[in-house]
């Protein structure tokens, strides 16, 4: 019963912590690597224009419901002039305002964003749209064209979709070209594709967009047909009649409305242009979190204070090398003095580096050891003795640091990093094991702690492990149930196997 416990805690603790890695992952973004990056674009839209004589307003539009992608940070650039965002039927304004201004003026906005595919792709379900009033001939000619197309589709999807395959490639249909007009652009095609759609009874409207680009340059506002077949809306090419939004397109607003209103100036010009950049995930993340208003923005260490952040992320590995050293304890059978002693040596090593720890762990240990005899034959008390052990650790650490800074070697410099109190510990239950199994065993628990220090050290340094534990810090509860499971292991452990080779069958 014990074991069946034990394996139910077990595995609810791995479900809990799997879970949870998982959603930050895969639906919150955050990286599974270090070095992975997130793509992300500028974009930036300056207008310029000549100041009239009174009070000037321009209204703009800009990114608001972006399927695909979401705004990660905004900026708006002007000089004297107030502004404000608002919703509008379209989607997202700003207004840019002032009482008075003289010559040329300059103003800017620029977004940086990133591709979230969880972003919603709609906003609302539009109703039916009315039937169009068209004069004759346009009226004829409209209800053969939409009879035909009728004749050749199932859906709307396929209705739209065959629709804009004929306006695209009219092939000296005189009904198309009727409707079209002369000179005919992707523009006026979605216009008159919505029309028809109408005359379906099918729900349309224009969109308008620019194509992310991976170099800088100028970016061109590119139309869009979206359709509504009834449950949510599709997005088609005016051009060529196919299904679907391409993956680098932003959308910018919806509707019939210029890109921007310009009220008290003339001679408006406006641009509008993309750069590909890089940035942290980890930003990404977090910003898609408190979008979505998940607690995961709450409850990360990345909402403490840099320093906090900084002790945590050496915390956090102090686990895995307690899971190492379980490891080695239980299934090795390696020996060590104290059961954390040498995942705190471990912790030590990452500012003197392996080699330099271990020479000097093995100096202060074995002089501190030299003078720990010395004061056995003086029968002190168990406290005073460590005490006075603790304090000959920190003189001789003092005298390491000094001598190798005078003799050029900064390494010495970290080996107060080492915890003093567990050289301390590690000097008295070494000489303890000395006086009552011998040199031989006292040695062999000390290169038992020094290798198991190493080993942890060499894990606990992986940079892979460091940023996992870090960023997915729920994944040290399955630490915890592999642990807690070794902990009913009481088979053989590996160094044990030699002893009883000769019992083999």
């Amino acid at each position: 019963m014990p074991q069946l416990r034990l394996l139910l805690l077990a595995l609810l603790l791995t479900l809990a912590g799997g879970a949870l890695f998982l959603y930050k992952w895969q639906t919150l973004g955050f990286p599974l690597l270090p070095e992975e990056e997130t793509q992300t674009w500028t974009v930036e839209v300056m207008a310029t224009f000549e100041a009239g004589p009174g009070p000037i307003r321009m209204n703009l539009f800009i990114p608001g419901l972006t399927p695909g992608f979401a705004i990660l940070d905004e900026n708006f650039v002007s000089r004297g002039f107030g502004f404000s965002t608002r919703f509008v039927a379209g989607g997202r304004q700003v207004q840019w305002t002032i009482r008075r201004a003289r010559g040329t003026q300059t103003l800017f906005y620029r977004a940086v964003v990133y591709r979230d595919p969880g972003r919603p792709e709609s906003d609302t379900t539009p109703p039916f749209p009315p039937m169009p009033e068209l004069p004759e001939p346009f009226r004829t000619a409209s209800e053969m064209l939409v009879e035909q197309v009728a004749a050749q589709s199932a859906d709307p999807a396929s209705f739209a979709s065959e629709l804009l395959r004929r306006l695209a490639s009219p092939a000296g249909d005189q009904n198309i070209d009727l409707l079209l007009g002369p000179s005919p652009d992707a523009l006026q095609r979605a216009r008159t594709a919505r029309t028809l759609l109408a005359v379906q009874r099918i729900p349309a409207r224009i969109m308008h967009g620019i194509y992310l680009q991976e170099r800088g340059r100028r970016a061109d506002l590119v139309p869009w047909l979206e359709v509504h077949d009834g449950e949510r809306w599709l997005y088609l090419d005016p051009a060529t009649g196919a299904v679907g939004l391409p993956r680098d397109f932003l959308v910018w607003w919806r509707g019939d409305d210029p890109l921007y209103e310009l009220d008290g100036g003339r001679g408006a010009e406006v641009r509008l242009s993309v750069q590909a950049n890089v940035a942290d995930p980890m930003l990404v993340a977090q910003r898609r979190a408190q979008a979505w208003q998940s607690p995961i923005a709450d409850f990360s260490l990345f909402s403490l204070p840099i320093q906090v952040q900084a002790v945590y992320s050496v915390l956090l590995l102090v686990p895995i090398g307690a899971l190492i050293l379980v490891v080695l304890r239980n299934l090795v059978g390696l020996q060590t003095f104290g059961t954390f002693m040498p995942v705190l040596i471990a912790l030590a090593f990452r500012e003197t580096q392996l080699l330099g720890g271990i020479i000097l762990f093995t100096i202060v240990v074995a002089l501190g050891l030299a003078f720990r005899f010395l004061l056995e034959h003086l029968r002190l008390l168990l406290v005073p003795r460590l005490s006075a052990v603790l304090i000959i650790v920190v003189l001789l650490l003092l005298l390491i640091s000094i001598i190798t800074h005078q003799l050029g070697v900064d390494m010495g410099l970290s080996v107060a990093l080492f915890p003093m109190v567990i050289l301390t510990m590690t000097i008295e239950r070494m000489s303890i094991v000395w006086e009552e199994r011998g040199p031989g065993e006292a040695i062999r628990q000390g290169i038992g702690s020094m290798f198991a220090a190493s080993i942890c050290f060499l894990v606990m340094g992986i940079s892979v492990i460091e940023h996992l534990v870090f960023v997915f810090p729920e994944l040290l509860l399955v630490v915890l149930a592999v642990t807690m499971l070794l902990g009913r292991y009481s088979g053989y452990r590996l160094l044990e196997v030699p002893r009883f080779w000769s019992l083999r069958a």
